[in-house]
Parts: structure tokens; C-alpha cells; sequence
């Protein structure tokens, strides 16, 4: 299939509706990998011009589920269990634990989970400590598609590349060469579609302990970024932290947020009242 013609006019408000349904962002060197994704979507609903489907997605009525499923198509999936683990360790062992065994009901939200690789593993590592029972996950994702793969609990052979060893067989079974997660740990989860561009629906203020949203940021410019942090900072309780992938930093964008080392990984952390 050859990608249709995408001037740099429908690149710009094109990519403008991408952005302010999803918070992706794309650059004009991003045009001609967009052409080629974007292409299949409007083809495939029966245009054979970019700005045509551009106006069906602005305007028709049944525009907004084409978007969606436009944005969940352009939606990077890349996970795997026990990714970044370092931060995971410091967050489970210095915050929630002793949280957990102090009677104080840690709430945590992994944001963008993806395919839910990284709330699982927290879950994994909570129940090795046995506080499973006594912390709160909620996860969220914009792609209904990655939930429900999320919520099945199989995954592929891929996300298996650092998993240490005595997690098979104890929460995780590979089956017909495939991983399945124990149904009773996805049950631990509670998981929630949401868009982080859409603050309004967002948890309650001063909800979590602690909130995960890992490679992420990256995909969105600085002032939607600067603007969600917002948001998730929000939500955050007095001296909860907030944690971000390895490759981000929130130094930039004046955060109200104040950064602390542990373990090799950052904490940015709400103050205290």
C-alpha cells in the first residue's frame, strides 16, 4: 500500500487533532511515517484524500470513535515486566511497605500502564513483601485494546526479557508458549480506561502515594507535559511522590515538585503540609 499525499497544511491540523485527543506529538520529520500509519486508517473507511479524512474526523458524528481508534492504532505499547526495576524496589521497600505495615492503605496509580506489565509487577513485588492485601493499585491506559489484554493477563514471550528468577511458576505460568499471569494478581488491580488530556475526569485530589507515569512524557511536548504534572500532582497526597521513566527529567518545567535520589532512580515528591 502507498501512503497518500500529505501536504505540510494537513500535517499541521492533522496532527493538532492527534495531539489535543492524545497529547502525541509529531514534528515535521515525523510527516512521512504519519502519512504511511494514518494512510491505512483512511483507506481502510473508504477516502482516498488526507484532508478528506481529516474532516470526517473533525466534524462527522461518528468522527470521535474514528479518532480514537486512529490514536489507539498510533499508540506506543512498549512494556515489559520488572522494566526500570530499581525505581519499582525503592518506591515498594522504602515507601509502601512501611506505609502498608503502619495500617495506612497506600494507594498507587500507574498512569499510561500500556498492556499493565508495570502495576503487575508492583504487584508481584508487594505480594513477595506480603502487603498485597494492604495497597491500593489502580491503573489506567488510554487504549481500551491494551486494558483488555491488560485484564486477560497474557502477554508475549517479549515481555519476559528481564524477569528474574522465581517469578515463573510462583504469579506467572508460560503456557503453550505463552505467559499468563495469575488471575487472582490481575484481580488485585483495579483498571480503568482514562486520558490524560482529560484532567477532568482524573482521581479525586490528594488520592494516591504514589503515582508511576514512565516513558510517557517523552511523547508530548513540553507545555503538555508541564500541564499533566500538573494534573497528576494534584492528585497526589502531601508527601507523596511522583515518578517518571529514567530517560525524563521535570526539572525543566518548574514543578512544584522537589527531586530526591533513591537508589539511583528520582522521586519527585509533593511537600508536606
Amino acid at each position: 500500500m502507498s501512503a497518500l499525499p500529505l501536504s505540510p497544511q494537513v500535517f499541521s491540523i492533522l496532527t493538532m487533532l492527534i495531539e489535543q485527543r492524545s497529547g502525541l506529538h509529531y514534528g515535521p520529520e515525523d510527516r512521512d511515517l504519519l502519512s504511511e500509519k494514518v494512510s491505512s486508517r483512511a483507506l481502510d473507511a473508504g477516502f482516498d484524500s488526507l484532508l478528506d479524512y481529516y474532516y470526517f474526523l473533525r466534524y462527522d458524528p461518528k468522527g470521535a470513535a474514528a479518532l480514537d481508534a486512529l490514536v489507539d492504532s498510533l499508540l506506543v505499547h512498549e512494556t515489559y515486566f520488572f522494566r526500570e526495576p530499581q525505581a519499582l524496589e525503592a518506591l515498594v521497600d522504602e515507601v509502601l511497605v512501611p506505609r502498608a505495615r503502619a495500617g495506612l492503605q497506600p494507594r498507587v496509580w500507574c498512569a499510561a500502564c500500556a498492556t499493565g506489565e508495570e502495576p503487575l509487577t508492583l504487584a508481584m513485588m508487594l505480594d513477595a513483601k506480603g502487603v498485597l492485601a494492604d495497597v491500593s493499585l489502580q491503573a489506567s491506559d488510554l487504549s481500551l485494546r491494551a486494558l483488555e489484554r491488560a485484564k486477560a493477563g497474557e502477554f508475549n514471550l517479549r515481555c519476559l526479557r528481564a524477569l528474574p528468577k522465581g517469578v515463573e511458576g510462583r504469579w506467572l505460568d508460560v503456557v503453550g508458549g505463552r505467559p499468563r499471569v495469575r488471575p487472582e494478581l490481575v484481580a488485585k488491580v483495579e483498571w480503568r480506561q482514562l486520558n490524560l488530556m482529560d484532567s477532568a475526569n482524573f482521581p479525586g485530589p490528594e488520592t494516591f502515594d504514589a503515582i508511576l507515569c514512565r516513558n510517557v512524557l517523552i511523547y508530548f511536548k513540553d507545555d503538555t507535559a508541564r500541564r499533566v504534572v500538573d494534573d497528576l500532582t494534584r492528585t497526589l497526597k502531601p508527601g507523596g511522590h511522583l515518578l517518571v521513566g529514567t530517560s525524563e527529567s521535570l526539572m525543566r518545567f518548574g514543578t512544584a515538585l522537589h527531586c530526591e535520589e533513591r537508589r539511583g532512580a528520582f522521586f519527585y515528591s509533593k511537600a508536606s503540609p
